[in-house]
């Protein structure tokens, strides 16, 4: 408990400095979201009061007061979940962020998972059979995670969407279909058009990270077969499962910690990744952000990323202390 404790202060603090750059970052630029929206206004011709100047600038948070009563108000709106208003889309960033985070939760979630589990169990088998199928497989593996992201995701799309037809090129799903418009929910037309869509993305992930898994995994078994518990469990003439079940279990840590340090890795990713599909997930609402100044949003999608990596962080270092006996004697 101890060690949770310890844990969880340290990121806190981590979330404090997080919070405390996401404030400054932006008031460093040229501009604000204020400043945007005056310049399209004065663009199109069309001219704002001062009364409706400065109603402007409490819907959009732009203040005459000093920083730090900025910054105060800043950390009281973060708490208690106002992250501002966008003014390109004329909504508010926590709903906005609730659209898009489940489509990007979904995709990278679940191809990350998958990435993790399947070049991971790769890994245990080409290190616990040295020389085999698997050692001539990984030069491909590797060389799919050489690719960049965009590149891969093109070939993909080319192949896969233009060339066969067999997937959808664009979107999260099909907006209309032959028997009429989808309806998103619960029901099996509209998730199975989700699925469809999101086949090349998550293809796209999986493919770009699965040998760093399988590479890593491979290793740290040859290592973990050659020490003195293994070689006894195998002397004692227990199954062969179990014999590889303990030599996996200690060296997949190493995996555990690197799980949480890819989250960051495979969020950069997905950012290019959305863009090149126009998936409807937080790396496309960065793009779009980023293009129309709009600092609000840019602001509450940094947050949602920093939050990611500590949290992946925090359950990495939980696994790891519950896995390895040695890490909860040392605490």
């Amino acid at each position: 408990m101890t060690t949770l404790l310890r844990r969880i202060g340290f990121y806190v603090v981590a979330a404090f400095a997080a919070i405390t750059v996401n404030f400054f970052l932006p008031r460093m630029l040229p501009g604000s979201a204020l400043q945007a929206i005056l310049t399209k206004t004065m663009q199109t011709g069309a001219t704002l009061s001062p009364s409706a100047v400065k109603a402007l600038e409490a819907q959009y948070g732009v203040s005459h007061a000093s920083l730090f009563s900025q910054y105060l108000t800043y950390l009281g709106n973060t708490l208690s979940g106002n992250l501002g208003t966008s003014p390109t889309q004329s909504a508010s960033v926590s709903s906005l962020l609730g659209k898009t985070l489940p489509w990007t939760i979904g995709l990278v979630g679940s191809a990350t998972v998958i990435a993790f589990l399947l070049g991971t169990f790769l890994g245990v088998i080409a290190g616990w059979k040295r020389n085999g199928l698997m050692d001539f497989l990984l030069p491909v593996a590797t060389f799919f995670q050489a690719v960049p992201y965009f590149v891969l995701g093109m070939l993909l799309l080319v192949v896969g969407g233009v060339e066969l037809k067999w997937f959808p090129l664009a979107g999260g799903y099909t907006i209309g279909s032959r028997t009429g418009a989808l309806v998103p929910g619960w029901n099996w037309p509209f998730i199975s058009s989700v699925l469809q869509h999101g086949v090349l993305p998550a293809a796209t992930v999986v493919l770009a990270s699965i040998a760093g898994w399988i590479m890593g995994m491979r290793n740290m078994m040859i290592t973990t077969m050659d020490e003195d518990y293994v070689l006894v469990a195998a002397a004692k003439g227990l199954p062969r499962s179990k014999v590889v079940w303990v030599a996996a279990r200690n060296a997949i840590l190493p995996s555990i910690s690197n799980f949480a340090l890819s989250i960051s890795l495979v969020v950069t990713g997905s950012i290019v990744t959305e863009i090149i599909f126009s998936y409807p997930g937080v790396g496309y609402q960065i793009y779009q952000a980023i293009t129309s100044s709009d600092y609000p949003l840019m602001q509450g999608l940094l947050l949602v990323v920093t939050f990611t990596v500590l949290g992946a962080n925090l359950l990495a270092d939980i696994a790891y202390v519950i896995l390895d006996p040695r890490a909860r004697r040392e605490a």
